[in-house]
C-alpha cells in the first residue's frame, strides 16, 4: 500500500512540477520590426558621393531632387555599407528560432553571408520589468576574422510600440556610431531617427524618417553637417508617385518648398 501511494505521489508531484516549470519559460520577447533599424532610401538613389553641391548646379533640370537625394545619401552610406553586417544580421535574427537560456533570457543564433563572408551572429533578448535589453554579438573566422564582438544593443518596450538601438562602428573602431530611436503604430514604424554620436564634426547629426496620411506621405527632417557649418533640411514625397519637395534655406537661399515631379525633374509648386 505504501508503494502505490508513493508512486500516486511522485505522478501528482510529477504534473504539478512540470506545467509550473514550462510557465515560468514563458514565450521569448517579439522581435522590433526591421525598420526599426532601417530608414526608406528607395526614392533618393543619387550619384552624387559628396555633399559639397555646387552653386552652379541649383539650375539643372533636377536639381531640387538632386540635393535631396545628396542629403539623405550619406546616412544611406553609413547605414548599407559602414553598419551593413550587423543591420543584416538583425533582419536574418527575425527568420530564426529563439533558445530559452535561463530566466526571462532568450537567444538567437546562426550564420549570415555578407559579400562572400561567413558571420556568426548572436542575439540575446532579456524580459526586464519595464522593457526588453537587446544585444547582438557578432564574429569573423578565416580572413580578416574578429572575435565575438557586441556590435549593436538596444532596449524596446514589452508592448513592442518603440525602442532605441546603438551600433557601434566595426570590431576595429569600437566607437558608437549611431542612436536609433524608433516608434511603432497599429500598421507600421511610426517613425524611426537616426542620430550619429560618433565623436567627429558630423557629431549630432539627426535625420528622421516617418509616414503620414498627407499626400506627401513620407517625410525627412534632417539636422547635418555639411561641411562648413549645421544646416537644416526638410523633405516631402509621395511613396507611389515619388514626387515631392525639399525646403533648405542654407542652400536653397529662402524658406519655401522647391518641388519635382514624378520623373524627378524640378517643377513649380502648387
Amino acid at each position: 500500500m505504501k508503494k502505490v501511494l508513493s508512486v500516486v505521489l511522485i505522478v501528482v508531484l510529477s504534473l504539478g512540477l512540470f506545467p509550473g516549470c514550462k510557465k515560468d519559460k514563458g514565450e521569448p520577447p517579439a522581435l522590433p520590426p526591421a525598420e526599426s533599424m532601417t530608414i526608406d532610401f528607395s526614392n533618393f538613389t543619387s550619384a552624387k558621393k559628396s555633399l559639397e553641391i555646387l552653386p552652379g548646379e541649383k539650375g539643372t533640370a533636377n536639381s531640387n531632387w538632386e540635393y535631396a537625394a545628396t542629403v539623405a545619401g550619406l546616412w544611406n552610406l553609413i547605414i548599407n555599407s559602414t553598419l551593413a553586417v550587423p543591420v543584416l544580421a538583425y533582419k536574418t535574427a527575425l527568420n530564426q528560432t529563439a533558445v530559452y537560456v535561463s530566466a526571462k533570457n532568450w537567444q538567437w543564433s546562426y550564420t549570415v553571408t555578407f559579400l562572400n563572408a561567413t558571420y556568426k551572429a548572436r542575439l540575446t533578448g532579456l524580459i526586464r520589468s519595464g522593457d526588453v535589453q537587446w544585444k547582438m554579438y557578432v564574429s569573423k573566422d578565416g580572413t580578416n576574422n574578429f572575435a565575438e564582438f557586441l556590435w549593436f544593443e538596444g532596449t524596446s518596450k514589452l508592448d513592442g510600440s518603440g525602442g532605441q538601438w546603438i551600433l557601434y562602428q566595426s570590431p576595429t573602431v569600437t566607437d558608437a556610431i549611431v542612436q536609433i530611436d524608433w516608434t511603432k503604430t497599429a500598421t507600421g514604424v511610426g517613425y524611426v531617427k537616426y542620430t550619429y554620436v560618433k565623436n567627429d564634426s558630423f557629431k549630432n547629426s539627426v535625420i528622421e524618417y516617418g509616414l503620414t496620411a498627407s499626400d506627401l506621405n513620407a517625410y525627412y527632417t534632417i539636422h547635418y553637417f555639411n561641411s562648413v557649418k549645421f544646416s537644416d533640411v526638410s523633405i516631402e514625397w509621395n511613396t507611389t508617385t515619388h514626387n515631392g519637395h525639399v525646403k533648405s534655406v542654407d542652400y536653397l537661399g529662402d524658406a519655401n518648398w522647391y518641388c519635382w515631379d514624378a520623373n524627378k525633374i524640378n517643377t513649380v509648386c502648387q
